[in-house]
């Protein structure tokens, strides 16, 4: 009997009864409506994603700046020369020449074919081995950016320069795969330090208007790299003949950074933001600002929320796959099916790279013209030439008649060139100054994890089973095609982005002259211009508040209106979209959660705040592990919290499992109270607990405010928030709705009304 029948059916296949069809009828009017409740919910919910949509598109529009406001947009023109006055020369040819000396190892592919016939190794295990380079780099790049944050980025240059000299030197004495993966891993963290500093210290050496060109110039680097270096390889592997000959350009490459290195001592540190502060603040000098260390962590996930930035790396790490695969696969190519030895399969490359040195040169004269008048164009522009470059892929990598695919490739890779001019311009236009050389830093992670590492190991896997060609073909023309796509999605984004890069420059200046003006009112915590998102789910919008020091501020509003999702932002536990946050006139915006604590910013959020294995007196240590104070510090905070709940008190080696709801809010309490915070924020201070217990934690927060405590408290209970607060903020729908003395909440019939009835939450 067929399992689809009706339950109805297989009780009765012959009889159809009136009471059947009656009870026919009601489950199909039933299911009619069922049908219809289903088609208005999702008429609903399409209409409420599309007005949030409106929402947010006009919320956008109303933070985009008019151009004359936004740095570099409308300028006059200038001149290479002129930007060498402006800047000097000595910086913009150290770093065109470390470019150049950077692709050197790299075209040590050319001899690819004699590594492997050498060390007796597959087209896997070889892509493998030269690719984990590509992931070294990406791995050291993160925390050199970090560090370039930090320190003078002139000190890391000569520095790593040594150290890559010295492990590619090494890689010539390799006599096995494992050992060629640890030098090949050590030069790739050596160079690892390049593209996130330099072209740093180009956004901060030279004017914003020459910048397009300064990057072309230094960018001119790469394919001279690429034109001399395949050349000088394979011209040493000839002249010094054998199976060994490759070692000796390794042992040749290790010589030019250091030479360089030497030079570099001589660089001097730029000023950080120079040139959009000047932009920006019409000419007045420019305050300093006091903040607390961008995290790598909080930057990254600060940079990932800037739209422009993320369209661009991700689409970067797509044209990865056809940046790294193609050269790598044709040069085996070039050795199985055309026969080359190493010094003809040094002159095709260099014949590839020819195109890159005019188009490079232009594209820099272009996009420099082109973001003066319309930014959103360079990165139309930027996304159109990678598309191009991948149909030129598609239609030349079949052709198997040499001349005709040098050709096609090397228009190729002009193309992509003279894109890549345009990514460190985007990337400085819209990223905040302070995390600018981590946002460099970024690019090459997308490049080399997509398309480096992965790419190597797939194209050799392709090419092992189908060849060298097939493994081009399928990885090459989608790379590019995908990863143009995707970076033209961003000119959409670039005026907003560029616009709130500068209105939290201005902010900014604004603050650090009122601390300036009167250092007395600077307040104990303060949020400006806060906008987060879940994902592409926007939930707060422009939030501003201050918390005075020794005020207790209500954190009031509806279910879901945001209130905890801002105290996540400002401890640091949820990374905003926009916006400041400041701690006795310090920004901290760009530090990560752990830091904030450690400085007073301590939350006790709503829920599971203590672990529930774990004695008391564990609970309240485990609380102290970050800090550095010896144990009779300890002790005597420890002490101190307790005293303030008596319920607590000689039970230390009681589990906090076995206490009360109320007892282990009274304990999660304790644990924050140990650090001494500046700022306390407590998430749900009342919710779900007996009156008598609120009654005690009202005593304690009465006993923390009389003593001078700044505290934030998301409070569900009118009553209750106007037993302690001095202020109230009332929130809905992710805004603020009402900022000021918590007794006047009241005459606000509509907001009080709405805290009484919105439930818990939020």
């Amino acid at each position: 009997m067929s399992g689809g029948r009706s339950l109805f059916t297989r009780f009765s296949e012959t009889q159809v009864t009136l009471d059947d069809a009656v009870i026919g009828g009601r489950v199909m009017r039933d299911r009619g409506l069922e049908d219809d409740n289903a088609a208005s919910l999702a008429a609903a919910v399409l209409d409420e994603e599309a007005a949030r949509q409106r929402t947010q598109a006009e919320r956008d529009g109303g933070v985009t700046l008019p151009d004359d406001l936004l740095p570099g947009v409308g300028d006059e023109p200038m001149t290479l020369r002129e930007a060498f006055a402006a800047g000097g020369k000595g910086m913009a040819i150290l770093l065109l020449l470390l470019n150049l000396v950077d692709e050197l190892p790299r075209t040590v592919r050319v001899l690819a074919p004699d590594i492997q016939r050498s060390l007796g190794i597959s087209d896997t295990v070889l892509f493998g081995v030269l690719g984990f380079g590509g992931v070294a780099l990406v791995l050291g790049t993160v925390p050199m950016a970090a560090l370039a944050d930090r320190i003078n980025r002139v000190v890391l240059v000569p520095i790593m320069s040594f150290f890559w000299a010295g492990t590619t030197f090494l890689s010539g004495l390799v006599v096995n795969p494992f050992q060629l993966f640890w030098t090949t891993a050590g030069t790739g963290l050596g160079q690892a330090y390049r593209i996130p500093v330099s072209n740093s210290l180009i956004t901060d050496t030279y004017p914003i208007q020459a910048r397009a060109r300064i990057f072309a110039f230094e960018g001119v680097g790469r394919p001279i790299g690429q034109l001399l270096g395949p050349l000088m390889v394979g011209g040493i592997a000839v002249l010094i003949g054998g199976d060994d000959a490759w070692r000796w350009a390794y042992f040749i490459l290790a010589l030019p950074p250091v030479l360089l290195g030497i030079f570099a001592l001589r660089l001097s540190e730029p000023e950080r933001g120079r040139f959009e502060q000047e932009a920006v603040l019409s000419g007045e000098d420019a305050l300093d600002v006091d903040e607390l260390e961008p995290s790598m962590s909080t930057a990254f996930a600060r940079l990932r929320k800037i739209r422009t930035f993320y369209a661009l790396a991700t689409g970067i790490g797509v044209v990865g796959f056809a940046l790294i695969v193609v050269p790598g696969q044709f040069n085996l190519l070039l050795d199985r099916k055309y026969a080359l030895d190493a010094l003809e399969r040094g002159i095709v490359e260099s014949l590839i790279w020819l195109g890159s040195l005019i188009a490079i040169p232009i594209a820099g004269r272009v996009f420099g013209r082109k973001f003066r008048e319309d930014p959103d164009s360079v990165v139309r522009i930027m996304g159109t030439l990678i598309m191009a470059a991948g149909i030129v892929y598609l239609v030349v990598l079949p052709i198997k008649v040499l001349g005709v695919l040098i050709v096609g490739l090397a228009l190729a890779q002009a193309l992509i060139s003279a894109a890549l001019v345009a990514a460190p311009m985007i990337i400085a236009a819209v990223s905040p100054y302070r995390i600018r050389t981590q946002a460099f830093s970024l690019l090459p992670v997308f490049i080399f994890l997509m398309g480096g590492f992965g790419g190597g190991v797939l194209g050799g896997q392709i090419s092992d089973v189908y060849g060298n060609r097939t493994a081009m073909l399928i990885l090459g023309p989608p790379g590019a095609l995908i990863g143009g796509w995707l970076i033209r999605r961003g000119a959409h984004h670039i005026r907003r982005d560029i616009s709130l890069s500068v209105e939290e420059m201005l902010e900014e200046q604004e603050e650090a002259r009122r601390i300036l003006d009167d250092p007395e009112a600077v307040p104990a915590l303060q949020v400006r211009n806060l906008d987060f998102s879940y994902g592409p789910v926007q939930v707060l919008f422009d939030v501003s508040f201050e918390v005075g020091r020794g005020e207790v501020v209500a954190l009031l509003g509806t279910n879901g209106a945001g209130k905890s999702t801002l105290l996540r932002a400002v401890s640091g536990l949820g990374i905003p979209d926009r916006g400041v946050v400041r701690l006795n006139g310090r920004t901290v915006t760009y530090a990560e959660a752990e830091t904030r604590y450690r400085v007073g910013i301590v939350q006790l959020r709503g829920g599971a705040g203590t672990f529930p294995h774990l004695t008391i007196e564990d609970n309240l240590r485990t609380s102290l592990l970050s800090t550095d104070l010896d144990r009779a510090e300890v002790d005597q905070r420890i002490a101190a919290a307790l005293a303030r709940f008596p319920a607590l008190e000689g039970r230390l080696d009681e589990t906090a499992g076995s206490l009360s709801g109320g007892q282990q809010q009274m304990l999660a309490l304790a644990m924050t109270l140990v650090q001494e915070p500046d700022v306390l924020l407590i998430d749900e201070l009342s919710l779900g607990l007996a009156p008598v217990i609120v009654q005690d934690l009202l005593r304690v927060v009465e006993e923390l405010k009389a003593e001078g405590q700044a505290m934030v408290i998301v409070e569900q209970s009118l009553n209750v928030a106007l037993a302690f607060a001095d202020r109230a903020v009332f929130m809905e729908k992710g805004q603020v709705r009402f900022s000021g003395p918590a007794q006047e909440l009241l005459e606000r019939g509509d907001l009080a009304r709405a805290v009484f009835l919105g439930g818990e939450g939020g």
